[in-house]
C-alpha cells in the first residue's frame, strides 16, 4: 500500500473514532413507522406467544405514538388504531399495532361480541344483573356476571362483562371492574379478591402479587399502572383484564341510552387456558371442543347465540355457583394439572 492509501486509511478510521463510531461497524437500522390496524390481522398467522406491548395513550389523547424494540431489532414507533384510539396492543416484531379485541381468537367486545376458540364471531347478550356460564370444566368453571342500560328508544338492553367468578379446586377468585359515575383514567377501577381476601397490587406498571395459599401457582401483574392486569394459574391459565368505560363517542354512535349517572365501567378480558379437556362447556368454553360444530349464520351482521337458560346461573350463591345446566366442575384439588393443549381467547 502506498503511504499516500495508508494516510487516508488512517485518516479516515481517525475521524470515524472521533465521531463516536468504530470504523467497519454496522451502525444501528433506523427506526421502523408502523401500522395501526383497524380489525383483525388477515392473511397473517401471529404466535400465541409473541410478545407485545400495551398502550394507553388516555382518553383525551389521540395523537400519540410509542417506542417499542426488541433486542437485535430496529426501534417501531406506532400509534393506536381509530377503534381504539386509548389503548391497544403493539407487537413490535411486526410493528402494528391492533385493539385488543381484534387479535387473538376468543375475544368479546362490546354487547358482548365473543370470538371463539374456532376464530368465529358471535353476540351473546345474557340478560342484566345477572350470571352466566362462560366455561366449565372438570377442576375449572368461569362465571360472567352482566351489567347493562335499557335504550326505551330501541326498546332493548345493552349488556357488558362486568366482573368473573373464577373456582377452582376449593378455591374462588373475583376479577372485577368498580362502578364509577364519572370515569377517571388515572384511577384504578380492578377490583380483585381470591378466597375472600382482597388482593392489593402496588399501582406501577410490571408491580407483582403471588398467593401466598399457592406459591409460585397464581400471580396478578400490573400491565399498566392502572385498570389493565395479568392473572395467572400456572400450567391452568392466563387471563387478561382491562377496565374500561362507555366513552361519549361509544355512547354517541351505538345509543347505549348512558345517563351521567353511571359509567358502565366494564372488562375487556384475554384468556390463554392451558389444559382444557375435550368436554369444556360454557358460552365460550364450548368453541374450544375438538367436536364443536358452529351451527351460527356466520355470514350475518350480528351472529346471535341463543340459548341463555341453559348458560344461566340460576341459584341464588351467585357469582360463584357452579349450577348452570351446562356445568362441568368437578373438584379435584389438581391445581398443578399437566398442560395438554393452550387455546387463546378475548371476551369483555
Amino acid at each position: 500500500m502506498s503511504a499516500l492509501k495508508l494516510l487516508v486509511v488512517v485518516l479516515c478510521g481517525t475521524a470515524m473514532m472521533a465521531a463516536g463510531q468504530a470504523p467497519n461497524k454496522q451502525q444501528p437500522a433506523p427506526a421502523i413507522i408502523g401500522r395501526a390496524m383497524n380489525g383483525p390481522p388477515k392473511n397473517m398467522n401471529i404466535p400465541p406467544n409473541t410478545k407485545y406491548k400495551i398502550i394507553t395513550p388516555g382518553f383525551h389523547k389521540r395523537k400519540y405514538e410509542v417506542a417499542c424494540s426488541e433486542k437485535g431489532r430496529p426501534g417501531c414507533y406506532v400509534g393506536c388504531p381509530a377503534n381504539c384510539p386509548n389503548k391497544c396492543l403493539v407487537f413490535c416484531s411486526y410493528c402494528m399495532s391492533f385493539c385488543m379485541c381484534d387479535i387473538f381468537p376468543g375475544t368479546s367486545c362490546g354487547d358482548p361480541r365473543f370470538t371463539g376458540g374456532d376464530g368465529n364471531t358471535f353476540y351473546f347478550h345474557g340478560k342484566k344483573d345477572e350470571n352466566f356460564c362462560i366455561l366449565s370444566d372438570n377442576n375449572l368453571h368461569i362465571n360472567a356476571h352482566f351489567i347493562g342500560n335499557h335504550n326505551p328508544d330501541l326498546k332493548r338492553d345493552f349488556t357488558w362483562v362486568q366482573a368473573l367468578g373464577i373456582s377452582f379446586d376449593d378455591h374462588r377468585l373475583y376479577i372485577g371492574a368498580r362502578r364509577s359515575v364519572e370515569w377517571d383514567e388515572e384511577e384504578d377501577h380492578i377490583q380483585i379478591t381470591f378466597d375472600g381476601e382482597p388482593v392489593d397490587v402496588d399501582a406501577v406498571k410490571d408491580a407483582r402479587w403471588t398467593s401466598n395459599s399457592l406459591p409460585g401457582l397464581l400471580s396478578v401483574t400490573r400491565m399498566d399502572a392502572v385498570n389493565t392486569v395479568m392473572v395467572e394459574l400456572d400450567g391452568v391459565f392466563s387471563i387478561s383484564a382491562n377496565a374500561v368505560p362507555i366513552t361519549d363517542d361509544d355512547n354517541r354512535i351505538h345509543k347505549y341510552g348512558r345517563t351521567n349517572t353511571d359509567s358502565l365501567v366494564h372488562l375487556d378480558l384475554g384468556f390463554k387456558f392451558h389444559a382444557l379437556t375435550n368436554d369444556v362447556d360454557g358460552v365460550l368454553g364450548q368453541t374450544y371442543r375438538p367436536n364443536y360444530v358452529n351451527k351460527l349464520d356466520i355470514r350475518a351482521k350480528m351472529p346471535i347465540m341463543g340459548g341463555a337458560p341453559k348458560y344461566r346461573i340460576v341459584s341464588s350463591s351467585g357469582l360463584f355457583s357452579t349450577d348452570c345446566a351446562v356445568s362441568r366442575f368437578h373438584r379435584t384439588n389438581s391445581t398443578t394439572t399437566t398442560t395438554r393443549r393452550a387455546v387463546v381467547s378475548y371476551a369483555s
